[in-house]
């Protein structure tokens, strides 16, 4: 590829390197102290970022004489301590205040704050503020009413003190995106059988470990009810941190009453463990005990690698990591550059199907029609007595998808908006679910995570086009139940937005492609909690039509961008382009 073809989006690292620039000079400006003694800090790529910046913020404790405003900027300015600790926070604020004060509640992170302003009662406005829960889960705006905060002040022992305080943790976004890492908590899906990640922002640096082990036990969200399941059991705690040893074994004691517990929970407990614990790349396996009770397999086995859990991956357990697509109306697979037919009913005739969904150990394929009014599954390979239609009077049907319980989902564009259904294994009937924000729209495209989770569209609006995630719940059985209202994930730097495609990235992002003129479009990832970009996402700007995205939740499988001569594999541009085969009409992964 020449150079012009594909290169990083400029805005996206001027914002990137604009915000380091302002981190730098606010450490410069405040208390910094650098350490005297100590290991050299060799900074990478990659994971050796996330360990803990060695420049150490010492802030000052409250001076004789300080007024309001002085007062109120100390305890601002000490939140930033590095490493991170409040205990000079609190000493801005009255003996009872500090004794209530809980700033692991949430964490605000804001672009700018005013000035502190008053005399009995201390205001500050912030701008750009973002909100994260106890978990660490990104919630996004700080609600228009929260976003002046008051400090209330008293005179104790003759100073002026705070005497009551928002129970948070306020920081400048520049020193969190310094200090944070997004990582994922995983728990199960309600029958089980698959690990469904919650993305969460962290602390980076030694104390990973602890952190990961404290949000698991925390168990998901409320309103994740439904979604998610955790079989760690409840009320554990474990003390002050999560050890790590010099050849990486990491020892989480926990205590509490954990009950009787079946070898089978016992073994989707170490499944949470090992997927969320491997993130951290210093640990290779773990040990657990429960109220001084080492955890024992049968046979012994008390130390568990990390690797451990295969059969619960998010991306689904043994699915197929080929292409699948239509080449003069047939369907075919393989490479991109070996795609070959395929002995199957749609392999063999021409069906006048003009999209596919392959489920995810590629047995069955659905295929629409070219009207796109009806939707027809039939093997992927052999088997041709066992084709079935499941919807013959649509509108407009978008290419299909299929999660991890051969669940197939449907989209059809009708006259009276977007119609969301799916169909269980083996049924021939669609069923209705009503995605609020989502159902009744006009929407260009959609996607369903193979967990079963989440549901992405992008919806259509004469402002712009919006990319809406929504949360799909399902009973112990798996069913459907209902799905929660569609959020909208905002673009970073804001203006109309004109989305071709989306497709999986991860199992926590997803790739948007977005028209910027005739012949240039941008490719970006963006978080499904809608946080900001991190240092590793992908800002790519690409000439010449590009029309499509072919993409999958496995992270080592290449993410394409379809034009019309070639595919551009966005993942590594060392391969170069693919040269596009003229009669493959589409290409797409399992799911």
């Amino acid at each position: 590829m020449s150079p012009d073809r594909r290169r990083p989006d400029p805005l996206a690292r001027f914002v990137r390197l604009l915000a380091t620039a302002l981190a730098a000079v606010l450490l410069l400006a405040g208390c910094v102290r650098m350490p005297e003694s100590g290991p050299v800090v060799d900074i990478r790529s990659g994971s050796d970022l996330d360990r803990d910046p060695g420049i150490f913020i010492d802030p000052q404790p409250p001076q004789k004489g300080d007024s309001a405003p002085d007062i109120v900027k100390g305890f601002l300015d000490a939140m930033t301590a590095t490493p991170i600790r409040t205990n000079v926070a609190k000493q801005f604020l009255t003996r009872e205040a500090r004794a209530s004060w809980n700033p692991q509640l949430r964490t605000i992170t804001y672009a700018d704050a005013s000035p502190p302003r008053g005399g009995s009662r201390v205001s500050v406005t912030l701008t750009g503020a973002d909100v994260l829960d106890a978990r660490g889960a990104w919630r996004g705006r700080l609600p228009r009413a929260e976003r002046e905060v008051q400090f209330p002040m008293s005179v104790e022992d003759g100073e002026l003190r705070i005497s009551a305080a928002p129970d948070a943790l306020i920081v400048p976004e520049s020193w969190f995106e310094q200090r944070f890492r997004q990582v994922s908590l995983y728990f199960f899906d309600p029958t089980a059988a698959i690990l469904v990640p919650e993305p969460v922002f962290v602390p980076s640096g030694e104390q990973l470990a602890t952190t990961l082990i404290k949000g698991l036990l925390r168990g998901p969200s409320p309103e994740l009810a439904r979604v998610s399941r955790s079989f760690l059991p409840p009320g554990l705690t474990f003390g002050l941190s999560v050890p790590v040893s010099a050849d990486g074994v990491a020892d989480i004691s926990l205590q509490g009453d954990a009950g009787q517990q079946t070898t089978q929970t016992v073994a989707l407990m170490l499944g949470q463990l090992a997927w969320t614990l491997r993130q951290e790349p210093a640990i290779r396996a773990f040990r657990v005990s429960i109220g001084g009770q080492q955890l024992q397999l049968a046979g012994g086995e008390s130390e568990f690698e990390v690797t451990r859990g295969f059969g619960y991956d998010p991306t689904g357990a043994g699915a197929s990591p080929l292409l699948f697509g239509l080449r003069e109306g047939l369907l075919v697979s393989g490479a991109p550059d070996a795609l070959e037919a395929i002995d199957g009913p749609l392999g063999a005739t021409p069906r006048g199907v003009r999209s596919i969904g392959v489920n995810l150990d590629a047995t069955q394929v659905a295929g629409v029609s070219t009207d796109g009014g009806s939707v027809e599954v039939a093997a992927v390979r052999g088997a041709r007595d066992q084709e079935r239609t499941i919807v013959a009077s649509a509108t407009d049907l978008l290419g299909p998808a299929w999660d991890f319980a051969d669940r197939l989902w449907l989209a059809d564009r009708s006259f009276r908006g977007a119609r969301i259904s799916h169909v269980e294994d083996g049924d021939s009937v669609a069923e209705p679910v009503r995605v609020p924000g989502v159902s009744g729209r006009d929407i260009r495209c959609f996607l369903v995570s193979r967990d079963g989770s989440r549901l992405a569209a992008v919806v259509r609006r004469p402002s712009g086009d919006h990319l809406m995630i929504s949360r799909i719940l399902h009973d112990d059985r798996g069913d459907v139940l209902r799905a929660t209202r569609a959020r909208r994930i905002f673009w970073e730097g804001g203006g109309r937005l004109d989305i071709r495609d989306i497709a999986w990235r991860t199992p926590t992002t997803i790739a948007v492609l977005h028209s910027l003129t005739d012949e240039l479009s941008q490719v970006r990832t963006i978080s499904v909690d809608g946080s900001p970009p991190g240092l590793d996402s992908l800002s790519t700007t690409l000439r010449g039509r590009v029309g499509a995205l072919v993409g999958s939740p496995v992270p080592d499988q290449s993410l394409y961008a379809v034009s019309r001569q070639s595919l551009i594999d966005l993942s590594n541009s060392e391969r170069g382009d693919e040269t596009r085969d003229p009669r493959v009409s589409m290409l797409t992964y399992v799911g």
